[in-house]
């Protein structure tokens, strides 16, 4: 199958979710919507639950793209952290799936499949991936964390420094995570990122 046709399936279904709960998406009525045949989207997915794994590990690739965008932005360390926080504020805001995988909190509504990896007898590679171990809360902190250290560390930062960079980064992380179960006041989640930044970090 086209990797497009497979988006189309993943877009299908997640329109599906916005509309009723998972448990009362239809596989046929996906199929339908994409402009392919159940069985192309069985044999894509495997099972309804292939195509929870599937729909939960694009939307958090997606997210994690985001951050790499707002991460690259120019300016210095703490504008493109703050960048970072905002932008997961908006993606959890955004995306029903974006935010039960940052805060742990999957609604009945929701496709919830379990974390660990299950056994794949897929031939689709990408399938094959979304049957891998899924992220938790801890692995996006711990990825969005290490992303923004190897993305901001300067050349030649010392060994201290880089711990001081990690530890701001992960505190960026936090914060944000914090802005999307309270929003934050007036400044949003930037003003509060950049001001407990330690001032050799900013």
């Amino acid at each position: 199958m086209m990797p497009a046709a497979r988006e189309s399936l993943l877009d299908a279904a997640y329109t599906a979710l916005l509309r009723r709960p998972w448990s009362a998406v239809r596989m046929v009525d996906v199929a339908a919507a994409a402009g392919v045949s159940r069985q192309t989207l069985y044999n894509e997915f495997g099972s309804k639950d292939g195509l929870a794994r599937a729909l939960v590990r694009r939307e958090a690739d997606g997210y994690l793209a985001g951050v790499e965008r707002a991460l690259a932005a120019h300016g210095d360390v703490g504008e493109r952290l703050a960048s970072a926080a905002e932008w997961t504020v908006s993606a959890a805001r955004e995306n029903v799936l974006v935010r039960a995988m940052l805060t742990g909190c999957w609604s009945e509504s929701l496709p919830s499949p379990p974390l660990a990896a299950v056994p794949s007898g897929s031939a689709v590679p990408a399938q094959r991936r979304a049957d891998g171990p899924l992220p938790s809360p801890a692995d996006l902190v711990g990825l969005v964390r290490d992303r923004a250290v190897a993305t901001v560390a300067g050349p030649g930062m010392g060994k201290g420094d880089a711990a001081e960079l990690a530890r701001a980064c992960e505190v960026a992380v936090r914060l944000s995570l914090s802005c999307v179960a309270a929003p934050p006041g007036e400044g949003g989640v930037a003003e509060l990122v950049r001001a407990a930044l330690p001032r050799q970090v900013r």
